[in-house]
């Protein structure tokens, strides 16, 4: 059986590094693939290389830039030729760092942005990156043995709990919360269109918990001990997800614990 190949999108810190670290840890024979914007900036993702030379290779890549994102699939497909798993999961809260409190903290261009990297970014990730993705010899999830039914790779977008519609209760943080609601929308449209391909990729998204990162530290002072997690432990939760994924469950969203999470 070929190598599995994971790409993480937004490597350099919190999430997206301790993917890195986990997939290097549990899956000794996998090939890691860690995007970041800066790589000479990231200390912590260069240390980690080190230790895993020949496994884990660095690309840059901002996903705000879609020539950035053609460029880097071309590396992919030039070096390894196949993917088995993407992550995306660099993101903001908005550019101010503070989510939205009321209508009057609302700026035109505070959205915008905060959709450029949380949504249009994982999207046009898709776009490159989907065509190497079925190439993949499903590495990662649950394969049926049925054949019709099998997957060739996983896309993986982190959401948010207060991206969903159905579950807002308290409003607030419009950019943050519309960003990952329109990245739901994302994910469902991808894994219509992505099922249908021959072979089928599967699409969901993965809300995390609330995750001890510098995204949302500054609101978890009200957050009971038991429900903020670590970067590696909630990644040890969506992980065992991940290896669960199969093409049935595609076009959904999962909490970290499993459940079904509403649009």
């Amino acid at each position: 059986m070929a190598v599995p190949v994971a790409l993480i999108q937004g490597a350099s810190r919190g999430l997206g590094l301790a993917f890195c670290k986990h997939i290097l840890k549990s899956r000794t024979s996998a090939a890691v693939i860690a995007t970041c914007r800066s790589p000479d900036g990231a200390a912590d993702l260069r240390v980690l290389a080190g230790q895993h030379a020949g496994r884990l290779t660095v690309l840059k890549l901002d996903v705000d830039r879609e020539e950035d994102v053609r460029e880097a699939a071309a590396r992919v497909k030039e070096s390894f030729g196949r993917l088995d798993l993407i992550v995306n999961s660099s993101a903001m809260l908005h550019p101010s760092g503070k989510g939205e409190t009321s209508l009057r903290d609302v700026s035109a261009q505070g959205i915008i942005s905060t959709l450029k990297t949380n949504t249009v970014g994982p999207l046009v990730m898709a776009k490159y990156f989907s065509p190497i993705l079925q190439k993949g010899g499903g590495g990662f999830g649950q394969q049926p043995a049925e054949k019709s039914k099998q997957h060739s790779g996983v896309i993986v977008n982190i959401t948010a709990k207060v991206g969903s519609i159905g579950d807002n209760g308290l409003g607030g943080w419009y950019s943050y919360r519309m960003s990952k609601a329109a990245l739901n929308m994302a994910t469902r449209n991808l894994s219509i269109e992505l099922g249908r391909s021959r072979p089928k990729v599967v699409c969901v998204s993965l809300h995390p918990g609330t995750v001890n990162t510098d995204l949302s530290r500054q609101y978890h002072k009200n957050v009971p001990k038991d429900k903020l997690f670590d970067a590696e432990q909630s990644v040890s939760y969506l992980m065992s997800i991940i290896d669960t994924l199969n093409i049935e469950k595609t076009g959904k969203a999962y909490s970290w614990d499993g459940t079904e999470l509403p649009w």
